[in-house]
C-alpha cells in the first residue's frame, strides 16, 4: 500500500513527464501571438509570395509533420519545439478551412459546424480512453494525440467562425475582436468566480483565442478600405514572429512554464507563485 509520500513522490515523477507547458499568462500570450501569426503568414505564402492555397498547404503541412516528430520524440516539454509546433499548426489549420471555403467553395456555416463536431468527437473518445481531458498528464503518445488532434480543430474552427463572424456577418475585424476577448473574459470570469470545470473553461477559452488573433491579425494587415491599418502581411507576421521568439527565449531560460519546475518547488516544500500556475483556466486540473 502506497503511503502519502510515495502518492506523492509518484505524481511529481509523472508530472515530470508532461510534455506541454503550463496555463500561466504567458501561455495565452504566446498562443493568441502564434493564431495572428497563422492567420497572417498564411495570407501572406499563399496570396503574398502566388504560391497558392495548395502549394503552401503542402509545404507547411511537410513542416508541421516534421516538428511533430521533433515534440513526439522529446523526452518533456521543450519550449521551442513546442511553440514552433503550435504555431504550424496554426497555419495549417487556417489553411485547411481556406482550402475548403475559397477553394471548394464550402459555405463557412458548414465548416464552423463539421469542425466543432470534429472537435466535440474528439473529446469524447479522448475522454473515453483516458477518463480525463487534462493538459497537465499530457505524458503518453496516446495521449499527445489526442492532444494535438484537439489544438487542430480548435484552429480550423476557431478560422471559420471568426471569418464567419468579421466577413460573412460583417461585423468587421476590430469589433470581431473586441468581441472575442469579451467572451474570453467571460470565461476566465465563469471559471474564477463561478468556479466552472477548469478543463471546460481551457478548451473554450483556447478556442476563442484563434478568432481572437485571427481577427487582430486581420485587421492589423488588411487595408484601411477593408477595415484594417493597412500594415501588411510581411510586417505583421515579423512583429508577431519577434515576440513569440523573445518570450519562447525568456520561457527557455526561465522556466517558469514548465510543469517540472513547479513540481520540483512543490517536492520541496514550497508552492508556486500563483502567476506560474494559474491562466483563464488554472492548474487544478484532474491529476490523475
Amino acid at each position: 500500500m502506497m503511503t502519502p509520500e510515495s502518492r506523492t513522490a509518484s505524481w511529481h515523477a509523472r508530472q515530470a513527464l508532461n510534455k506541454v507547458p503550463e496555463v500561466t499568462v504567458y501561455f495565452w500570450i504566446i498562443k493568441i501571438l502564434c493564431t495572428t501569426v497563422g492567420e497572417t503568414a498564411a495570407d501572406f505564402l499563399s496570396t503574398t509570395m502566388n504560391l497558392g492555397l495548395t502549394t503552401t498547404t503542402c509545404v507547411m503541412a511537410g513542416l508541421l509533420a516534421l516538428f511533430l516528430v521533433l515534440q513526439f520524440h522529446a523526452g518533456a516539454y521543450v519550449p521551442w519545439i513546442y511553440w514552433v509546433t503550435v504555431a504550424l499548426i496554426s497555419v495549417v489549420g487556417t489553411l485547411i478551412t481556406d482550402n475548403l471555403t475559397d477553394g471548394l467553395g464550402v459555405p463557412l456555416e458548414i465548416t464552423t459546424a463539421v469542425f466543432g463536431l470534429a472537435l466535440i468527437v474528439t473529446f469524447a473518445a479522448w475522454y473515453a480512453v483516458e477518463r480525463t481531458l487534462s493538459i497537465h498528464t499530457i505524458s503518453s503518445t496516446r495521449r499527445e494525440s489526442f492532444y494535438w488532434l484537439a489544438i487542430l480543430f480548435t484552429f480550423a474552427l476557431g478560422t471559420a467562425s471568426g471569418d464567419l463572424v468579421a466577413e460573412r456577418l460583417n461585423m468587421g475585424y476590430l469589433p470581431s475582436a473586441v468581441m472575442f476577448a469579451a467572451l474570453i473574459a467571460l470565461v476566465a470570469l465563469a471559471h474564477g468566480v463561478l468556479k466552472v470545470n477548469s478543463v471546460l473553461t481551457f478548451w473554450i477559452a483556447y478556442v476563442l483565442t484563434r478568432p481572437l488573433g485571427a481577427s487582430l491579425g486581420d485587421y492589423l494587415s488588411q487595408p484601411g478600405e477593408e477595415g484594417g491599418l493597412g500594415l501588411g502581411t510581411v510586417v505583421t507576421s515579423f512583429l508577431f514572429l519577434i515576440a513569440i521568439v523573445a518570450f519562447v527565449v525568456y520561457l527557455s531560460i526561465s522556466k517558469r512554464d514548465q510543469t517540472i519546475h513547479l513540481a520540483v518547488r512543490s517536492a520541496h516544500g514550497r508552492s508556486a507563485p500563483a502567476g506560474r500556475a494559474r491562466g483563464v483556466a488554472g492548474s487544478r486540473y484532474d491529476r490523475r
